[in-house]
């Protein structure tokens, strides 16, 4: 079982320069996934990641947003598809299975429920439940400031560290760093993946 996350950019237009979030995004798809087949960018602004480790992709859906929303103006729209893969492409995109229909079905709907996340699994009664977690998680992370995501990206990256070690590596004071986290719903936020990568293990 993996998981495939489809997305696109939202506003990417607005930049002359697409490279101020295709490196970063790069980056962290070369961190996350286990080879550079496992991701790939197509029609410009649109991607698609693989991830073998199925029940980690609600992490790496948040720190895509946070990577994009560092970036004032940009958004991401994502879907995670959650199943079996049945043919190995050459490229990411060019691979099949469940999880790819799965993450495709739902990212198309994404535009008509004006929602920028969406999950579907093959499970009903689970996709329903983790979708409405995501609609009132989105309340927040839609929200997200530029300082805020930084933060946010940097303590995902760095879960071991301190709020005072994280307020180093960006150059602020600790007590800021606990305000953009409590604006960001961290800790929330980490709670919902904790409880999403405990439904996803034992989704059959």
């Amino acid at each position: 079982m993996i998981s495939v996350i489809t997305g696109d950019i939202v506003n990417s237009r607005q930049l002359n320069d697409p490279d101020i979030w295709l490196k970063p995004l790069k980056s962290i798809f070369k961190k996350v996934c286990q080879s550079e087949q496992d991701w790939e960018f197509y029609r410009g602004d649109s991607f698609q990641v693989e991830l073998t480790q199925h029940n980690k992709a609600f992490e790496v859906a948040v720190l895509i947003k946070a990577t994009v929303k560092m970036i004032k103006g940009l958004d991401v729209r994502m879907a995670i598809g959650v199943g079996e893969k049945t043919h190995q492409g050459i490229k990411v995109t060019e691979s099949n299975g469940p999880a790819f229909i799965y993450s495709g079905e739902a990212f198309e709907t994404l535009r008509s429920k004006k929602s920028n996340l969406a999950i579907k699994t093959g499970n009903n009664t689970l996709d329903s439940e983790l979708n409405l977690y995501f609609k009132l998680a989105l309340i927040a992370m839609d929200h997200w400031t530029t300082n805020a995501s930084e933060i946010v990206k940097l303590s995902i990256e760095n879960p071991g560290y301190s709020q005072q070690e994280i307020g180093v590596l960006s150059g602020i004071k600790q007590n800021t760093v606990s305000e953009h986290l409590k604006r960001a719903f961290f800790n929330e936020v980490i709670e919902l993946n904790h409880m999403y990568q405990s439904k996803i293990k034992h989704l059959k």
